[in-house]
């Protein structure tokens, strides 16, 4: 079941978030984006916490800022789901386009983006960071 993200779901979202990130986002992370007002869903199963998503919309066009699925529901098409709902809400919301970035060696993410119908736009260099140095990230896009 999706719904919306609230405050009292942040520590099992935060939980998922330390287990499957190597730089996982802060409690304040989460705590901007809920009271910015940032579209937040969540998906559960039985009260358990499988994912979540987050994302803004700046004017026309929706930016993707982050996209999570518990280790063990991976591989069976929740990230599609949760993605395929942020972009029914883009379109209702009548957005030009959803814009990400993605680490260039995330290549299940750049997979789930490219079968949704995202292009690479673009490659911010040096962009996230790793254990020796950084990493580049593709920008990528979906026209709406």
């Amino acid at each position: 079941m999706m719904r919306d993200m609230v405050l009292a779901d942040l520590e099992r979202v935060l939980a998922i978030e330390q287990r499957v990130h190597r730089y996982p986002w802060s409690h304040g992370n989460f705590m901007d984006a809920l009271n910015s007002k940032y579209l937040c869903r969540v998906d559960e199963e039985q009260d358990q916490m499988v994912g979540y998503i987050v994302f803004m919309s700046v004017v026309d066009e929706m930016h993707l800022l982050n996209i999570s699925i518990a280790a063990e529901y991976q591989r069976q098409g929740r990230a599609t789901a949760l993605l395929n709902e942020m972009l029914q809400v883009a379109r209702g919301l009548n957005m030009q386009r959803v814009i990400l970035e993605v680490r260039s060696s995330n290549l299940a993410a750049l997979a789930l983006y490219r079968n949704a119908g995202f292009s690479e736009l673009a490659v911010r260099r040096n962009y996230y960071p790793t254990g020796i140095g950084r990493e580049d990230a593709v920008v990528m896009e979906c026209k709406l």
